[in-house]
């Protein structure tokens, strides 16, 4: 059976921008994974956003959802790559960070999923998203490709 209209509106997974909004960036840092690493700085965290904001208008360029990023990674697309660090289990996209390394990939995890969703312009949070590059955004994307490069990991 179905879900109907009503069972949608108290469905958990659908996220309210307003209740993200108002947690602060340490809080939703605490929720996030142990193994969440580099984690993106709040200022880098903004970036993000902005970049998955300019590049949700151009459906083309931008990839979300565990298993279309996986088949667009096996096949040779590159970009930068967003993870949510508030995921559980994490196990189920732990390998992607070894695949990202091998292709020469830069990634890095903000703090929400709610926020990456968001940003994405979804009700729903999203768990990566995979950018590509386009002219509209070349600037800002050049940027943060810089950025994430020199995050450095914890050891």
């Amino acid at each position: 059976m179905g879900k109907t209209k009503k069972d949608n509106e108290n469905d958990d997974s659908i996220i309210n921008k307003e209740e993200t909004e108002d947690i602060p960036y340490e809080q939703k840092i605490q929720n996030a994974c142990v193994i969440a690493k580099p984690m993106a700085s709040k200022k880098l965290t903004k970036k993000c956003y902005k970049l998955l904001k300019k590049a949700s208008k151009h459906k083309t360029y931008v990839r979300n959802g565990l298993k279309d990023v996986q088949k667009r990674i096996r096949k040779g697309e590159t970009g930068i790559l967003f993870f949510a660090a508030d995921i559980s289990p994490i196990d189920i996209m732990i390998h992607l960070p070894g695949v990202c390394e091998d292709k020469n990939i830069p990634y890095c995890y903000t703090p929400s999923r709610a926020d990456l969703g968001a940003a994405l312009g979804l009700k729903r949070g999203a768990l990566l998203a995979l950018v590509r590059e386009k002219e509209d955004y070349k600037e800002i994307f050049d940027e943060l490709k810089q950025e994430i490069r020199t995050l450095a990991v914890e050891l």
